[in-house]
């Protein structure tokens, strides 16, 4: 469960997630009603399936203030692809070339396939991530 900010976590690295609402949201819900913490500095944005993402929205969160993107993919169980999967990891490839081109690290995108029953391996998951992103700074320029 996202914890409620304080004034130390001001300086926690803002993640913005793309999850989904048939698989990865039920297991990102369940990490919150299982009272799994991880940082408060995580947003998420839930959509159908993470094949309709666009790389050019993730090089538009960085641009915006976040730190990192992490997308919670359906894996192998997306309900409406076939080859969610392939199709995922092209978007990911094309957008870390796009965060590349812009200056920005492509560690700065993490994909992993998150279940409706993964709430453990998504907190972990934010919580590496997140410490990734402290050691490489913030992704604001100026």
């Amino acid at each position: 469960m996202a914890e409620k900010m304080s004034a130390k976590d001001k300086d926690l690295p803002k993640i913005l997630v793309f999850s989904t609402n048939n698989i990865s949201d039920p297991g990102i819900d369940l990490a919150g009603s299982s009272h799994m913490h991880y940082p408060p500095s995580v947003v998420v944005l839930s959509m159908p399936c993470t094949s309709g993402i666009k790389p050019e929205w993730i090089l538009y969160a960085l641009e915006k203030g976040f730190d990192g993107v992490f997308i919670a993919a359906d894996g192998e169980e997306c309900a409406y692809l076939s080859d969610c999967t392939e199709r995922s990891g092209k978007i990911v490839a094309r957008a870390q070339e796009m965060l590349q081109e812009k200056g920005f690290e492509p560690q700065r995108l993490r994909m992993s396939a998150i279940c409706s029953v993964c709430a453990e391996p998504f907190t972990n998951q934010i919580k590496e991530f997140s410490e990734t992103l402290q050691n490489l700074g913030s992704a604001r320029k100026g």
